[in-house]
């Protein structure tokens, strides 16, 4: 199969907007369904998460814990072939307007069912810890 590595930048903008709505909405099962089957997240402070089962309990945890808004901002999209390599940075935001947290992060997409997916899901805060 061929796709369009020409769009891919505006087609991950439109899954990060969804990523962001399903956030809104609590609704980590959405989240996880935009990953591929082999789909992993590296967390900071984590092991590897691996799977969609586990990738929808990673991210209701976060839910659970507060966040209701996600913003990310693309920087920078590199398509190579059928993956793609994202950087960016994200905002996590509280049911009150308030910043949880916000950092960087760098994706690898690949295309599975002709669909872009997340693949490997890397961040990392850029809020320096209290001390």
């Amino acid at each position: 199969m061929t796709i369009q590595t020409a769009n891919a930048q505006s087609d991950i903008k439109k899954i990060n907007d969804q990523i962001s709505q399903h956030i809104a909405n609590g609704n980590s099962a959405g989240f996880a369904a935009l990953y591929t089957e082999k789909g992993m997240l590296l967390p900071p402070g984590s092991d590897f998460i691996r799977g969609k089962e586990a990738i929808t309990h990673f991210w209701q945890s976060v839910i659970d814990m507060g966040v209701k808004k996600v913003k990310l901002d693309t920087i920078d999209v590199e398509p190579m072939g059928e993956t793609a390599l994202e950087i960016g940075q994200y905002t996590l935001g509280g049911g009150n307007g308030e910043t949880i947290d916000k950092g960087k992060y760098i994706v690898e997409w690949k295309c599975e069912g002709g669909q872009w997916k997340l693949h490997r899901d890397m961040w990392n805060s850029s809020i320096a810890p209290e001390q």
